[in-house]
Order: structure tokens, then C-alpha cells, then sequence
């Protein structure tokens, strides 16, 4: 099993979500989270002025899946959170391992409560 955690430019959640329910990928947790990688120094205008944005908006996304559908989820967000040409801060996709997972309601555990 494993958990695809991936945090891409929050004006992508529409595209990525819309790939991954075409192929009947509909179980995820999604969170409002703010950040930077290396493209730290970012100006914006609010009011006619320009301001420093210290932290840019971003979605963070979570999947817990079974090995087998791995490398297609992580394409299918890799191909659809990018943004054309070579825009920085498109964000990352990490792949973790992960060891267990109890479905609450009825208390299976391991693939089956995926």
C-alpha cells in the first residue's frame, strides 16, 4: 500500500480532481495549505500597490492506494497539476510507504479497507 501525498497550485484542484474521477479515482483528502519551495520572493498587487506574497496558496492532496494504481494516480496529478512551459512552483509529488490502514466503520484493515 501506499500514500500519495501531492501539493501542486491551488488553481489546479479543479483539472487534477476532474482526472482522477475519469478514471474512478474518487477517495482523497484534500487540504488548503501555504508554502514556497525555491521560487521564494513573490509580488502581487492588492489595491493598486505592490506587495510581497511570503507564502503562496496551494492544495495538498492525499490518496491512500493499493500498489497496483500507484504509478497512474501519481500521473495522472503529475499531468494535469503542471502548468504549461516552465513554470516554478507547480509543487511536489511524494510516495510513502504506508503500513496500515483501518477502515473505522467496520474495522477492516490492510488493502481491503482502502
Amino acid at each position: 500500500m501506499k500514500l500519495i501525498i501531492a501539493i501542486f497550485k491551488a488553481e489546479k484542484l479543479d483539472k487534477v480532481r476532474e482526472a482522477l474521477t475519469g478514471k474512478e479515482i474518487t477517495r482523497m483528502t484534500l487540504s488548503r495549505v501555504s508554502g514556497h519551495g525555491r521560487a521564494r520572493h513573490r509580488t502581487g498587487l492588492f489595491r493598486g500597490r505592490e506587495v510581497d506574497i511570503p507564502l503562496m496558496p496551494k492544495i495538498r492532496m492525499e490518496i491512500a492506494c493499493n500498489d497496483e494504481f500507484k504509478d497512474e494516480i501519481v500521473n495522472l496529478i503529475l499531468h494535469s497539476a503542471r502548468t504549461e512551459g516552465d513554470s516554478p512552483g507547480d509543487g511536489k509529488i511524494f510516495v510513502l510507504p504506508l503500513e496500515e490502514c483501518t477502515r473505522i466503520r467496520t474495522g477492516e484493515t490492510g488493502e481491503e479497507a482502502i
